[in-house]
């Protein structure tokens, strides 16, 4: 019997949107690296599997109908113990409630908090004519101050995905500027082309974006997940 992925799973509840969540879930499958995270349904359950996972922990609603979560006072970040999960679990759902009270609530993921590092920004979109296309640049807030990216058409070759990281303004800051920690170029190019090939694999994504994605010296990890599909 055919496994259902998440992507159809989806599509069969009527939804285009996919929380943080189901949207790492699935990159995940695809071989793209996430920062650990796992549902909890309850306040309980939070704590456990904080203990498990290890402090710090950040704490995010996960709802398909609440989609900029810090805004919603659906984000609690850094909790050091299991006492500051219990107080920002409930903290953030009574919040959630008052706002957002006929909304459908997953319930709250667990994401354990990574170390510091470069945060950059790789996303895809669709033009009416050219089709999908990729971008990357500086993650974070500086994508929104600085708009510092680079684009290309889909599918991309590893040259194409070396040329981007290099065009950006900031490439400096991945290639070790005043004693900075270098980035991996080899890992950053390596998630463009794996982000080039599922847009390829899976023409119903309609939107796609990893931000930030932390780019150390050996490795890329993707911190926050956003994937929209084609709606009807």
């Amino acid at each position: 019997m055919k496994r259902i992925s998440i992507l159809d799973q989806i599509k069969r509840e009527g939804r285009t949107v996919l929380t943080e969540f189901e949207a790492k879930t699935f990159l995940k499958q695809e071989g793209i690296p996430v920062v650990e995270t796992r549902l909890s349904r309850t306040q309980k359950e939070a704590v456990s599997i904080s203990q498990r996972m290890g402090f710090p922990v950040a704490l995010k609603i996960s709802s398909p109908e609440i989609i900029h979560k810090s805004d919603a006072g659906g984000v609690k970040l850094s909790l050091k113990n299991a006492r500051e999960v219990k107080v920002a679990y409930h903290e953030m759902m009574e919040t959630i409630r008052k706002k957002y009270p006929r909304a459908k609530i997953q319930g709250v993921t667990v994401q354990k908090m990574a170390n510091p590092a470069t945060e950059v920004i790789a996303g895809t979109s669709k033009d009416p004519q050219f089709g999908p296309f990729i971008m990357f640049g500086l993650g974070g807030i500086f994508v929104e101050v600085l708009k510092d990216v680079s684009f290309r058409i889909i599918p991309i070759t590893r040259r194409d995905a070396q040329e981007m990281i290099q065009e950006i303004k900031g490439y400096p800051l991945l290639s070790g500027y005043r004693g900075r920690e270098p980035a991996s170029l080899s890992a950053l190019s390596e998630i463009l082309l794996k982000i080039s090939r599922l847009m390829e694999r899976y023409p119903e994504i309609k939107e796609l974006e990893l931000n930030p994605l932390f780019a150390y010296k050996n490795r890329v990890l993707g911190i926050d997940a956003r994937i929209i599909l084609e709606g009807e």
